[in-house]
C-alpha cells in the first residue's frame, strides 16, 4: 500500500467510525479552533470548511494544526482542480463538493485525499464512482427525501457509502437511516455564523446522540 493510500484509508476509517460531517459554512479563522474543539467534545471527528467561507484555507490549516490526529479536516464547495490542490496544500484530508466533477474527483484521489462529491441522480452517482469517488453525498437531500435515497440505494453498489446532506435534524436521523443513509453532512442545524462554540457543541451532541440511538 502506498503512503497516499494509507492516508486515505486512515480518513475513511474515521468516517466509518462516526459518519457525521460538520459543515462549517461561514466559519472564520479566529473562531475555527474553538468551534473545532467544541465539536470534538460533542463527539464529531470530521469537519468541513466550505470554500465560500471567509479565508477558508486559513481555517483549514488552523484546524488541521490544532486537531491533527484527533479529527479529519477538509473543505467543501470545492469546484475546481486548482481549489482541490489548494485544500491539499492547506492540510485538508477530504474534498467535498456539491456536484460530481470527474476531474476534481480524480485530482482529489491523485493527491491522496478522500473524495466526497454530491449527486442527485443515479447518472451522477455512477459517474462519480467511475471517476474514483470514495463516498457519495445526496444533495440536496431534503428535496429527494428518504424515498429518493431508498430508490437510489437500491441500484448503487452495496459497498458505496451514501451520506444525506441537507434537511436532517436529530428527530429525523432514524428515518433517514431506515431509508439507507450511511452518514450525514450537517450544516446550519449545528453551525451558523455568529453562533457560539458552546451552542455549536450542544447542537452537535444532539446529532451524536441521535446517531447512536439509530444504530442500536
Amino acid at each position: 500500500m502506498s503512503h497516499l493510500d494509507a492516508m486515505r484509508d486512515t480518513v475513511l476509517t474515521e468516517l466509518n467510525r462516526l459518519p457525521l460531517v460538520a459543515i462549517l459554512r461561514g466559519l472564520t479563522p479566529d473562531e475555527a479552533v474553538d468551534v473545532g474543539e467544541a465539536l470534538l467534545s460533542a463527539g464529531f471527528t470530521t469537519l468541513e470548511v466550505p470554500l465560500n467561507s471567509p479565508e477558508p484555507l486559513i481555517s483549514v490549516r488552523r484546524l488541521r494544526d490544532a486537531l491533527d490526529g484527533r479529527a479529519v479536516v477538509g473543505a467543501g464547495t470545492v469546484l475546481s482542480i486548482e481549489a482541490a490542490k489548494q485544500v491539499a496544500d492547506a492540510g485538508g484530508q477530504i474534498i467535498i463538493s456539491p456536484n460530481s466533477n470527474p476531474e476534481v474527483i480524480r485530482a482529489t484521489r491523485d493527491a491522496g485525499l478522500v473524495s466526497m462529491p454530491g449527486f442527485f441522480t443515479p447518472t451522477e452517482a455512477f459517474a462519480a464512482l467511475d471517476a474514483g469517488a470514495d463516498v457519495l453525498k445526496l444533495f440536496p437531500a431534503e428535496i429527494a427525501g428518504p424515498g429518493g435515497l431508498r430508490a437510489v440505494k437500491a441500484v448503487l453498489p452495496k459497498t458505496t457509502p451514501v451520506y444525506a446532506v441537507g434537511g436532517a435534524d436529530p428527530a429525523s436521523v432514524g428515518t433517514w437511516r431506515d431509508a439507507g443513509a450511511d452518514g450525514f453532512g450537517i450544516g446550519s442545524a449545528i453551525y451558523k455564523a455568529g453562533r457560539s462554540a458552546a451552542e455549536v457543541g450542544e447542537r452537535a451532541k444532539a446529532f451524536v446522540d441521535a446517531w447512536t440511538a439509530s444504530t442500536r
